[in-house]
């Protein structure tokens, strides 16, 4: 195969995480390596900045600056929820590429742009266009299919399951009885995020330890079961903490925290009040306090509490993806391949991103207790070594320190595309 000579870009779409930004620190960092890599440019807000022809040239970026990114949370390119619908669309993406010479194509996102970045790559093999797409993984929600698991999962579970452990403590020192705390937590269509507050018992299926009750998407939810469910906990503890998946379904498959609520570009229905639903239904049919709290993009942003596992990992897959599309690979998505032995260990493969757009992955039945509302040990077995090991950011005047990139434009070329 005859070397492929272009340029790079990397952009980031979909809801950050604390390790996005580690993916484009890998990305720059193994494109340097490479000479068939003229220019490596990064792309501001997702796809959304590429039909704009908003590009940044990371190059030019010091190294203090792409090293920064390991501990900076959120997406440092920007990022966007932006559904490219129209052929004008996917054409005038092409014509970018064409006019900047880009050959070489990374996408950190979840299974939307997966599906953008496999679709831009079919126009450009259709048109006799050279170049070679890459999907980065990245999503909180843990759904993506084939990778055993997601970047950025790690990171979001050990901040909840710091802040449970924290809030137990709370209500303990309260000394109140009857109390019913719920925590509303991210996560989709899928019961990953919700099944990760497990972890804060310690590995241990005690059901005196918080999270008491863990409700996930999975298991359908009704009042009557639910009620039972607190009664039972507050039988046997002065409080019960419960954490709530934000994707919570009825039996009949309807979400409990939407009515006619508005959906994103790629027509998901914008969750949330889970928590809220649940404290008012213990506190009219229980007659005792209770209260909710959502975490909302607070737990996908604690870098201060993020995974090193994580971070290491969704560094690799930076890496992972560049050195695959110079080998020749296109068309794929980085995947993390647990190894089998006792101790954990993770390396990189590669699926075909027709594999993992618009998939879900859900979270195996088997791992969930006949109680519906608890995990077991083939659960904490599985999550574990992903919240290993603290990042050291850095602290100035008693604030972490994050990086802002300088943000070098490179030149426009052409004229201001057309949206509907």
């Amino acid at each position: 195969m005859s070397e492929l000579i272009g340029n790079c870009l990397v952009a980031q779409s979909g809801g950050p995480t604390a390790v996005i930004n580690a993916s484009v620190a890998g990305v720059v960092s193994e494109a340097l390596n490479h000479e068939c890599i003229e220019e490596i440019y990064g792309g501001l807000n997702g796809v959304l900045g590429i039909l704009k022809e908003e590009l940044i040239d990371l190059a030019e970026e010091s190294q203090q600056n792409i090293r920064g990114l390991r501990y900076t949370p959120a997406s440092a390119l920007g990022t966007c929820r932006f559904k490219l619908r129209r052929d004008e669309d996917y054409a005038r993406a092409l014509e970018v590429f064409e006019k900047h010479n880009i050959r070489y194509f990374f996408y950190a996102g979840g299974n939307d742009s997966q599906d953008t970045a496999n679709k831009i790559s079919k126009l450009a093999q259709s048109r006799g266009y050279e170049m070679r797409a890459i999907g980065i993984p990245k999503t909180i929600d843990n759904d993506l299919v084939v990778t055993d698991h997601c970047p950025g999962y790690g990171s979001v579970i050990k901040s909840i399951c710091a802040t449970v452990r924290e809030m137990a403590l709370d209500h303990e020192a309260m000394g109140q009885h009857d109390l019913v705390s719920v925590l509303e937590v991210m996560g989709r269509n899928a019961g990953w995020i919700a099944a990760g507050a497990s972890l804060a018992k310690g590995n241990k299926e005690n059901p005196d330890l918080a999270p008491h009750l863990i409700y996930l998407p999975e298991v359908p939810f009704t009042t009557e079961k639910y009620l039972e469910d607190v009664r039972r906990v507050l039988s046997r503890n002065r409080h019960c903490l419960v954490v709530v998946g934000e994707g919570l379904v009825d039996p009949d498959g309807n979400y409990l925290s939407t009515s006619g609520a508005a959906t994103d570009a790629f027509g998901h229905a914008q969750l949330g009040g889970c928590g809220e639903f649940l404290q008012r239904i213990a506190e009219e049919n229980l007659g005792i306090k209770a209260r909710s709290a959502k975490l909302g993009i607070g737990q996908r942003a604690a870098a201060h509490c993020s995974s090193q596992t994580d971070n290491d990992e969704a560094f690799l897959a930076g890496e992972a993806a560049v050195r695959a599309a110079v080998a020749g690979e296109t068309d794929k998505m980085v995947t993390l391949i647990r190894g089998d032995g006792d101790q954990y260990t993770c390396e990189t493969g590669l699926a075909p991103l027709e594999d993992i757009a618009n998939g879900v992955k859900m979270l195996p039945q088997e791992w969930i207790n006949e109680d519906g509302v608890s995990m077991n040990y083939q659960f904490f077995k599985y999550a574990s070594p992903l919240i290993k090991g603290e990042v050291e950011v850095p602290y100035e005047h008693g604030l972490p320190q994050f990086v802002q990139l300088s943000k070098n434009r490179v030149p426009k070329e052409l004229g201001d595309h057309q949206f509907e």
